[in-house]
């Protein structure tokens, strides 16, 4: 994609955080935008905020957990723009706690939520964006947590690696429909992704563990900056124009991510040292 200007951008999670953030950034880039949330008085304040600004703005509530809600989203962003040119699959909840203290339900919560999520992102709107057969890009939320294992963060980290596995296989499988995808996997930006997270679990879930805090500092050293969402949608809107598939705000993380192939490929010598040979 070339441009924002003149194209329409629906965003999921979109009344608060990296959401909106993208949503400001994308219409000053000159782009309409649909914002999807499951919190309709957050919904309307951020649909008007941005209409405030002569944003083309619309909203829809969408529990993303839920496909039919998905696929009601996109018949509504496809009835409102004609076509729709970026999905930004990023709505997701935080989770904290060891795996031996996980209850079933506190995986249940976290996979619908961030993996289910972006998956049902894709099977509602990625058949429509292969049809209009016009150049598009989706977008996904992943984590730092996506990409390296933390300890502590074991449901939140299986989901967010799904998600880096969902946008780099279907990297390869659109590039020929003319469609790009780019997965952002920060470590901690500035949102209230913690307290979000609590105000969401339905009571279907039940009660989350009492190992369910806020994980989020376990995503950085204590020397790490914390970066602004503003500054997060930039890059994002930058790594879209350029067909960039990764999205890596901190430059804090580049260690933590050698290290993981390293220790991959340095298996090879250490099993071809003990005389395995195939």
């Amino acid at each position: 994609m070339e441009t924002f200007n003149g194209r329409a951008a629906v965003i999921t999670g979109g009344a608060s955080g990296i959401g909106f953030a993208a949503a400001q950034e994308f219409a000053r880039r000159g782009a309409r935008i649909m914002l999807a949330d499951i919190n309709r008085s957050a919904l309307d304040e951020a649909v008007a905020r941005l209409r405030s600004d002569g944003v083309d703005a619309h909203g829809v509530v969408c529990d993303v957990r839920k496909l039919d809600e998905v696929v009601v989203l996109a018949d509504e962003a496809f009835r409102v723009f004609g076509a729709v040119h970026v999905v930004f699959n990023n709505a997701g909840i935080g989770f904290a706690g060891p795996i031996s203290e996980a209850s079933h339900d506190d995986w249940r919560f976290v996979i619908d939520v961030d993996l289910w999520g972006p998956i049902h992102g894709v099977e509602a709107f990625l058949p429509r964006l292969i049809a209009q057969e016009a150049e598009s890009h989706i977008i996904f939320t992943a984590s730092f947590a996506g990409l390296i294992p933390n300890v502590g963060l074991g449901p939140y980290c299986v989901a967010k690696y799904g998600v880096v596995a969902l946008a780099e296989t279907l990297s390869r499988e659109v590039r020929a429909n003319g469609i790009g995808v780019s997965v952002l996997c920060p470590m901690i930006v500035e949102t209230d992704l913690v307290n979000s997270s609590e105000r969401v679990r339905s009571s279907e879930y039940g009660p989350a563990t009492s190992s369910s805090a806020d994980g989020s500092q376990m995503l950085l050293e204590p020397t790490d900056p914390l970066v602004q969402v503003g500054d997060v949608a930039r890059l994002t809107a930058e790594a879209v124009l350029a067909n960039r598939l990764y999205v890596l705000p901190h430059s804090a993380a580049r260690g933590s991510i050698r290290r993981r192939f390293e220790r991959i490929d340095r298996t090879f010598e250490d099993q071809s040292a003990a005389g395995w040979t195939h």
